[in-house]
Parts: C-alpha cells; structure tokens; sequence
C-alpha cells in the first residue's frame, strides 16, 4: 500500500474509543496522518489510552448527534478524510434500548453526512462502517452474504445498520454525490477490544480465570471472524481508492474470510488453547439451557467483489489470528 498517500492527511475517526477505532488510528499515526477523533466519553480503559495513542490524536469530546460541534470540527479543520466507526454495537442493548441505538446508528449517520454536505470543501472520502447484520435472515443456502442482497433485517440493531446504510447511499448518490462506501463486515476480533460482551474477548477472560462464561445462546449460532488488522488495512484501501477514483462512491464492500465458525465450536477451541477444559462440561450444559431469542442463526461474507476491485483477501487465518488475541489479553489482563 503507498503509505505516502496519507502523510499529513487530515482524518477524521468518529467512534477513535473503540476498538476498532483505535486500531485503525494506530495504523494512520504510523503513515504519518494527522488523526482527529471523535469520543462521546474519555473511557482511559481502552486501547486507544492503553497503547498511549491518545497522545498523537487529536481528542475531540462529543456526541455523534450534535450537529453544530460537527459542522464546525469539518469546516474548521478542513477533515479530509472520515472514517465513521461511532455506534451502538451490542446486539443486547438494542433489544433492550431500541431508541438508544437508533438514535446513534441513525440520527448518527445522517447528521453526520449533513455536516459533511454543508461544511466539508475538501473532503475526498467518506467509509461508513455497517454490518453483515444488515442484510437480516438468510436461509443457510444463502450463505456467504453476497452485496447485492436486498435488505430484509428485523431485529432493532440489524434494522438501525439497514437505515443508516440506507441513508449513507442516498448521500452518496443522486443530487448530493458525496464520496462514500459502505462496508458490511463480518465480527472482528482481535486486539483491544476491551468489549467484554463480546464472545472472543469474554471466553478468553473467563478461561483464563478472570470471569465466569455464562453463555448467551445455545451455542448452535454461525459466525464469521475478521482479524483487526485486515479491517484496518481494508479501510485504508478503500479511502485511498476512492480519494482517487469517485467511481466507487456508492458501493458496497462485504469483508470476511468466507468461513463459517459455530459458536460452540471457538469457545471450546479458546479452552483447549488455554487448557482449561475443565469448565467445558458445565459451560456445555448451559449451552443446552439456552434458547436465543433476537439473533440471526447463521451469517458470513463473501469478499470476492473486493479481491475483484482491489485484489484485497484477509491474511489472517482464524487459529494465528486467535493465537495472537490470546497473547495480547494474556498481558492486558495481568495489569
């Protein structure tokens, strides 16, 4: 990748406190970028604060809703370049608190782009971070996900993803032709994601003995998992090809390894990694009490539009890639 391309390039992270977010910024602060980021809480226990990233960015602390601090941070910054991350990410606080989610992955999104529209001269590219729960239930043959799928979610965070990608679109077409992708990917994992409702990060705290891992399925659910590192060059990729090539404003990136993982089956592999099989059994039978309610059975991503456009493909395997998380916890988590 020409790395020279974002010397100096002003760029704009919304979400900067997530784990994504601070991945990403890590990658841009190492080419040089001058990284804004946007943070609605000073959460110190991230990783963005934990790799002391916090000190080459640019903190800017607010809502992703108010639309008067991000008119004047685009207009009195001159932000090149948005990555826009921000979001209420956990599929069990949309159920509970509908409104909270859309409020942010919605209202979010287009006060977003508005801003951009009014205030942003210079702006080159625009990502917009969806998820492969936007395209709601598919039947297993379905399966990969493919981008010209219609839209069919049903669930409060599938639907807030489907609105704001929906809204994204109309931006980046027609009267206004704001520069922007879409990109659907599959669950990233990795690094950092201090998240601890999520599986990987929760099942390795919990067979390390940090925790105890209460299951929130039957385990049965089918899953695809993209390294963190492949999110943050992808993103790269597609912010500089569209900077250069307005061609692309509009479309739709799916991104996963094309391999569907059940639930069950990565618990029991971070047990056996960290040999601790001895709460298998139980943790077994709670999977066989659960019943999952408001959750998709089965997604994973198919990537051959990027391998087409950009010749990009994950390269990193699901079993390097865990070896490699169980690593980093193993240190965070002796603080």
């Amino acid at each position: 990748m020409n790395n020279r391309f974002w010397k100096n390039k002003r760029v704009l992270i919304t979400g900067i406190n997530g784990f994504v977010g601070g991945n990403l910024a890590k990658e841009l602060i190492k080419d040089g970028a001058n990284v804004y980021g946007l943070v609605r809480n000073l959460n110190q226990d991230s990783f963005l604060f934990y790799e002391g990233l916090d000190k080459n960015v640019n903190i800017i602390n607010g809502n992703i809703i108010d639309y008067q601090l991000l008119k004047n941070l685009f207009s009195e910054e001159n932000i090149e370049i948005c990555f826009h991350l921000a979001a209420q990410v956990e599929v069990g606080v949309a159920k509970e608190y509908p409104l909270l989610t859309w409020e942010t992955n919605v209202r979010g999104t287009y006060t977003l782009l508005e801003a951009i529209r009014e205030n942003a001269k210079n702006i080159q590219s625009v990502i917009i971070a969806s998820s492969d729960k936007s395209y709601g239930p598919y039947p297993p043959e379905a399966m990969p996900y493919m981008e010209e799928y219609p839209l069919q979610p049903i669930y409060p965070y599938d639907t807030s993803k489907a609105c704001a990608d929906f809204i994204a679109q109309s931006y980046a077409k027609g009267i206004f032709n704001i520069p922007t992708i879409i990109t659907r990917f599959a669950n990233i994992y990795g690094p950092g994601q201090l998240n601890f409702s999520a599986l990987i990060p929760d099942c390795i705290r919990s067979a390390l003995g940090y925790s105890e891992f209460i299951p929130r399925s039957d385990g049965s659910h089918i899953r695809d998992f993209l390294f963190v590192s492949d999110v943050s060059e992808l993103y790269k990729i597609l912010a500089m090809e569209l900077s250069k090539n307005k061609e692309f404003s509009g479309e739709i990136y799916n991104a996963g390894t094309n391999t569907a993982h059940k639930v069950k089956d990565i618990v029991n592999k971070v047990y056996e990694i960290l040999d601790n099989k001895s709460d298998l059994k139980t943790i077994e039978k709670q999977f066989k009490n659960n019943k999952t309610i408001g959750e998709i059975d089965i997604q994973y991503m198919n990537y051959e539009k990027l391998l087409k456009n950009f010749n990009w493909s994950p390269k990193t395997d699901f079993d390097s890639g865990l070896d490699t998380t169980i690593k980093w916890y193993k240190q965070y988590l002796r603080r």
